[in-house]
């Protein structure tokens, strides 16, 4: 597996196991343990898809060492602010049976729509909390996720950390380049969920075609692709045979022409504008 080395010195593989609607119980604790026993070792949950119980379960089943992996997981909006953010962070721990997290992010930021004036100071106070946890050494890393530039502008005024991290929604067609090129100027790197489109993009004429002539899986080109533009993609899937698939990527490489072509697809966002969502 290879890595992509972060801001603050820790390293990360480059390929994410996403547990995005994989149900709680017998189905993601095998998805997460069968990840693992694939090669995986980057897991990503979060305190709302309501299954870390269960992704920590097959963490435990596993049998790799806890050094080995990188596990991320994340703040949901209602426990956004420092008090809540920091009892969030507890109960997702003992979910996990973890004693660390890789990697914590803020889920959404809070944006003007829903919050007014007081957007800027809830996601500064999130952040400050995110500090503390860092700094206590229960979190290596600390990130942001569906933050875009202006958001991230905010948060800095008054961080000591820069951020690590911000995992946006990220697939062929929609790719978000201001957001990419702001974290890549300021050293964040970008987390791609959703990079298969949520299925949509796997029969696309054009990379049914690609994928044809690099004798790959229309997933296994696109989460290459992904990789190859400098982001780390998380892929999800709950079927042994697509999990072992989807890691097989590291054999070959997609021409510039063909990336060129990739690039300048178009589709439509998937999930909800940071600025206009309500939850």
């Amino acid at each position: 597996m290879e890595k992509i080395t972060l801001n603050n010195g820790k390293v990360m593989p480059i390929l994410g196991f996403g547990t995005f609607l994989t149900p709680n119980g017998e189905t993601a604790v095998e998805s997460v343990r069968c990840a693992i026993g694939c090669g995986y070792r980057h897991i990503d949950t979060a305190a709302i898809y309501g299954n870390e119980q269960s992704v920590g379960e097959g963490i435990q089943q596993s049998g790799v060492e806890r050094e080995q992996l990188f596990i991320t997981s994340k703040v949901w909006n209602a426990d956004r602010g420092y008090d809540s953010t920091l009892k969030a962070f507890e109960k997702t721990l003992k979910d996990l049976r973890l004693d660390y997290l890789d990697l914590y992010l803020i889920h959404w930021p809070a944006n003007k729509k829903h919050f007014g004036d007081q957007a800027d100071s809830i996601n500064k106070e999130t952040w400050r909390a995110f500090e503390k946890l860092y700094k206590e050494g229960v979190v290596k890393t600390i990130g942001l996720s569906n933050f875009m530039p202006h958001h991230m502008d905010a948060v800095l005024q008054d961080a000591h950390i820069v951020p690590a991290v911000d995992q946006i929604e990220y697939h062929p067609g929609f790719i978000q380049a201001e957001c990419v090129e702001y974290c890549k100027e300021k050293g964040i790197v970008v987390e791609a969920w959703s990079p298969l489109g949520r299925g949509n993009v796997l029969f696309d004429d054009l990379l049914v075609g690609l994928a044809e002539k690099y004798g790959h899986t229309v997933a296994q080109l696109v989460i290459r692709w992904v990789m190859q533009n400098g982001l780390v993609p998380l892929v999800k899937s709950v079927t042994p045979s697509r999990i072992e698939e989807n890691i097989q990527v590291f054999d070959f490489e997609i021409s510039q022409e063909d990336m060129a072509l990739i690039n300048g697809m178009s589709a439509e966002r998937i999930g909800s504008h940071p600025d206009e969502a309500d939850f």
